[in-house]
C-alpha cells in the first residue's frame, strides 16, 4: 500500500451493507487521509433513461453522506459484471483498498461469501469486508494473523505494518501446535520473517498456540474470544471452481457469523523482495 494510493473504494448497491462498508470507509479515511469513492455497477446493456435515474440517485447518496461524514465522497458508474469490475478499477486506480459489504452465511445468503471470495481473487488491492456497521470510530487495535506454513503467509505482513503505523494496532500471530517437524520449520520460518518487520516498524505482537484442528473455525473463536478489530487472512492461491463451490476456508472466515471485519490479501504470482518491507513502503 505505497503513500501515493490515495483511493478508498466502496462497492455500492444502494444496500445497508453497502452503508455499512461506507461507514467502516469513513473511519480508515479518517486515520490516513484517503479520499473515498463510491463505486457502482450496472449491466452492459442498461437504458440511457435508467442510468440517467442511476446517477442522479448516486449523486443524492454522496451529497448526503459527505454532510452526515463531513467529507467529501466521490462516486463513479462502470458497465460490466461486480466479479471483474471491482477489481479491475480499484487495480487501475491503483487504490489503497476496497471495503465492502457482505450478507454473511444466512439461509440462501451462504453464497454470498462465495460471491464476495469472486470479487475478491481478482484483485491486486486489499479488501476489507464486512457484515456490520463499525461500533465506533477508535482505530483496529486488536488484528488477528493466522500463520501456516504456506509462503504466501510472508504478503499478509505488508498490510500488517500498515495497519500498526495507522491504527497502533497490535497483531496476534495464530498457529497451530504440530509435532510435524516440516510444518513446523515452515510456519515458524513465516512467523520469525513476520516479527522481524513488526520490530523494525515498533508494532507491538503476540504469539497464541492453538491445537491441531478446523484452523478456520479456530481462528474465528480466538478473534471472538479477545473481541478482535479484524482478521487478517490470506486468499487461496490458484482458486478453482471446486474452492467455490465446497468453500475455501477463507469463504468461512469472510462471512463468520461474529461479524468480525476481515481483510483480504491475494498473493502474487511472484513474491516481492523482502527488502520492500523494511521500514515502509517501497515499490
Amino acid at each position: 500500500m505505497e503513500e501515493h494510493k490515495k483511493l478508498i473504494v466502496v462497492p455500492w448497491d444502494f444496500t445497508e451493507v453497502a452503508e455499512h462498508a461506507l461507514a467502516h470507509a469513513v473511519k480508515i479515511s479518517r486515520m490516513v487521509g484517503n479520499e473515498i469513492c463510491l463505486l457502482h455497477i450496472v449491466d452492459a446493456g442498461i437504458a440511457a433513461r435508467a442510468a440517467g435515474e442511476k446517477k442522479a440517485l448516486l449523486n443524492h447518496v454522496t451529497e448526503a453522506n459527505g454532510k452526515k461524514y463531513n467529507m467529501p465522497i466521490s462516486y463513479h458508474i462502470i458497465k460490466g459484471s461486480i466479479f471483474k469490475a471491482i477489481a479491475e478499477f480499484a487495480n487501475d486506480k491503483e487504490a489503497s483498498i476496497v471495503v465492502m459489504g457482505t450478507h454473511g452465511m444466512k439461509g440462501m445468503q451462504k453464497l454470498t461469501g462465495s460471491w464476495a471470495l469472486k470479487v475478491i481473487v481478482k484483485s491486486k488491492v486489499p479488501f476489507i469486508v464486512v457484515q456490520d456497521p463499525p461500533a465506533d470510530q477508535d482505530k483496529y487495535h486488536n488484528i488477528v494473523f493466522p500463520v501456516d506454513f504456506r509462503n504466501e503467509n510472508k504478503e499478509k505482513i505488508k498490510m500488517a505494518i500498515f495497519m500498526g503505523k495507522y491504527f497502533d494496532s497490535k497483531i496476534r500471530f495464530l498457529v497451530t501446535i504440530t509435532t510435524d517437524k516440516n510444518i513446523l520449520k515452515k510456519t515458524n520460518t513465516n512467523i520469525n520473517f513476520a516479527i522481524r518487520y513488526l520490530i523494525q516498524n515498533n508494532i507491538e505482537y503476540e504469539i497464541h498456540e492453538v491445537p491441531r484442528g478446523n484452523f478456520a473455525e479456530q481462528t474465528i473463536d480466538f478473534a471472538q474470544k479477545i473481541s478482535a478489530d479484524l482478521i487478517l487472512i490470506m486468499t487461496t492461491k490458484n482458486i478453482t471452481v471446486a474452492d467455490y463451490v465446497m468453500g475455501a476456508s477463507e469463504q468461512f472466515i469472510i462471512a463468520n457469523s461474529s461479524k468480525i471485519p476481515v481483510c483480504c490479501v491475494n498473493p502474487k504470482a511472484t513474491y516481492a523482495k523482502t527488502g520492500q518491507f523494511m521500514g515502509g513502503w517501497g515499490d
